[in-house]
Order: structure tokens, then sequence, then C-alpha cells
């Protein structure tokens, strides 16, 4: 029987930040993973997602947005790894649309840099995208993407460094509340405690944390790689921004420069609207008509795309009936701090998240602002 400070189960992008950040405080802490490090079975794989900070979903995630790039930025410098590119995005659509209307009231409550560009400047400024007349953009300069494989095992790596006791492929079997307080935790391996345990379980939140009572979906969803008809050049990062695009049905995609050079394409998906699955059942095979449809889409906005289809990979949403985040200790349990739920939008707050979490299992509070994420408003709502 091992005993620490910390346990950390589910080692993808918010346990792994949560591993790293407890173990740079010198707290002795143990990391248990279903699978191998930056593995490709939940959410956290796919070599891109976007950071940006002018949030249309809400003004209130701008502070820890901010937070969040100073330390991917540290993140970078400490482990040399290239997890954050900033190239620009647009967020395109209506005015009045969510994607284009809330992003620039996080930008004006906020005092983010942004420019409001009309169909023509977007469509000169950017020559790869193909706006109607009626659409405009906001246009952030400090947008761009991270790298959710390069990421974790840049954490998992410090983690490591500093101390932390990283274990894969040794999932949690059980865990209960010990009578003198601290946690137990099982697994085939063996028994482990700790004084605080940390659930970061993915798409495995209805199973481990049913009694948070969230009606969590499990979605699938699907990432595609296409090589653009004319070639990269006029996709490469210095040229072409990351972008969501809103339509008039309120649908949205988003997409990225040619990021892995000339032969890896550039990559779209839909945000959203995928069918509800577990990690168990997903369906793991991209059909032809759902490959058929993301290209209608991207050639509707994109001229040079969709080119030709390279690939295409499945990963998982776990949402949210509101989708907004859950971060907070355990309602019922004082011993454990959560953080599920990212619906799609999370990782672009890994290491942010991290540090919540190492400061919700040190000190049972944070400096930083989560109200927004307490289960409880969730409880008892029917999906």
């Amino acid at each position: 029987m091992g005993v620490y400070d910390v346990i950390v189960v589910g080692l993808g992008g918010m346990g792994s930040a949560a591993a790293y950040h407890l173990a740079a405080r010198g707290v002795r802490v143990l990391g248990l993973e279903k699978f191998g490090p930056a593995h490709d079975r939940g959410a956290s794989h796919g070599g891109s997602r976007i950071t940006r900070q002018s949030y249309f979903e809400s003004p209130s995630y701008v502070p820890l947005l901010l937070r969040s790039y100073e330390l991917f930025d540290g993140l970078a410098r400490d482990s040399g790894r290239d997890v954050i590119t900033l190239t620009g995005g647009v967020m395109v659509g209506r005015p009045d649309s969510l994607t284009v209307s809330g992003s620039r009231r996080s930008a004006e409550q906020w005092g983010l840099a942004h420019e409001m560009l009309d169909a023509a400047e977007l469509r000169r400024r950017f020559p790869t995208l193909n706006p109607e007349p009626d659409e405009v953009a906001l246009y952030e300069a400090k947008a761009g993407f991270v790298r959710p494989e390069a990421t974790v095992s840049a954490h998992l790596e410090l983690a490591a460094r500093a101390g932390a006791d990283l274990r894969f492929e040794e999932p949690m079997a059980s865990w209960h509340e010990l009578p003198g307080g601290g946690v137990r935790v099982e697994t085939a391996a063996g028994s482990y405690e700790a004084g605080r345990l940390v659930i970061t379980p993915g798409p495995w939140a209805p199973q481990l944390l049913a009694d948070l009572g969230v009606p969590f979906i499990i979605e699938r969803q699907v990432q595609y790689w296409f090589q653009p008809a004319g070639g990269v050049g006029p996709f490469l990062p210095e040229r072409h921004p990351i972008y969501i695009w809103e339509d008039a049905t309120g649908r949205q995609i988003y997409g990225f420069p040619a990021i892995d050079g000339p032969d890896g394409g550039a990559k779209v998906a839909f945000f959203r609207g995928g069918s509800p699955t577990t990690p168990e059942t997903i369906d793991r095979e991209v059909h032809d008509d759902e490959v058929r449809a993301m290209a209608d889409r991207t050639r509707h906005h994109l001229p040079g795309l969709p080119g030709t289809f390279l690939r295409a990979k499945t990963c998982l949403y776990s949402n949210t009936p509101d989708e907004h985040f859950v971060i907070a200790q355990h309602p019922a349990h004082d011993a454990v701090t959560v953080a599920c739920g990212f619906s799609g939008h999370g990782f672009k707050f890994v290491p942010v998240v991290g540090e919540i979490l190492a400061d919700l299992a040190t000190a049972g509070t944070t400096r930083h602002p989560i109200d927004l994420f307490h289960p409880s408003r969730l409880s008892g709502v029917t999906s």
C-alpha cells in the first residue's frame, strides 16, 4: 500500500496538468491512468485545438484564459516542447450570431485587442476564406492553436521530474473515504491511500461521477484533414488563420492552417452536433457520408478546400446541459475534487485547470473565478 498526499485519477489534459502543478509544489502525488501516456481514446488528441481569448461562450472565461496563456508559455519554456502557436483567428458569421456577438462582447468587456472585419475586408485579408456578403468577422491576433498530445506529454514529463509517481495502464477500480479522513483507491495492482483525491475522468464521467447528479452526454465527434486543391501554400499558418464559422442555422465549423507541413493537410470539423455514445461503444470508423458532409460544408466557405481527403479521427466530447464546465470540490465528499464536462471547448484551459485543481486539493479554495462551474447548478436537470 502506498501513502500519498493526493491521488489524481485520469492523466489526460486536466489530470496531467493537475499532477504537474501538485508535484511542483512539493506534494506527494500518485497519478493513475487507464491507458498509456497521451493516448487517443478520450478527448486530448488530434494534433491541435483552437485557443482564443475573445470568448463567445461567456466573458466569465476570459480571466481564466489570460492565465492559461501565461501558463502555456511557461510550459513551453520549461519543457522545450511546441505547445502553443499564435496564428491569429477569425470568428465568422452574421453580426447577431453567437460566434460574432459573443466574441465581441467578451473582447469589449475585457478590453481585448480585436478588429471587426466586413466580408470584403475578410476576403481581402484572407483569400482562403469566402464569406457571404452579410457575414462579418471578429479578428483576434492572439488566437491560435495548442497541441494536445504535446501538452499532455509535457505536463507528464515535468510532473515526473518533480517527483510524481505516474502509473499507466492502471485504472481505478473503486475508491472510498476513510473514517479518519482521506481516501483509499483500489486498482487491480494495489491499494493506495491519500489525503485527497482528484478525479478528472473525461468521457468516463458518467460512470465515475454518477453521484454528482449531472446528466453528462458523451458525444462522438470527427476531425478531418484535407489537402487543399492548390497545395498548402495559401493555408500555411502565416497566411491562413484559425477560424470558427457559424452559418444561418447556428451550426458551427472550425478549422486550422496547414500546421504539419506540405503533407499534413488542413484540419476542419463540425463543432458539436455529434451522436451520443460511450467510450466503450463509440464507432471509431469514419464513414463516407460523414466525409462528404464535411467536404460540402468546407467547399462553401473555403475555395481551396476540400481538395483531397487525407484522413479522419474520432474523439469524444463530454457535454453538460449548459455546456459549461464542472470544476469543484465534490459536494458530497470533502476529500474529493472533480473536473469534467468540458463540452468540447476545454483544452485551451488545461494549464489553468491544473492550477485550480492543485489549489482545491491543497487549500480547499482557489483565487480563480470558478463559481460558474459548480455542479449544483445542474443537479437534477434532465437531458
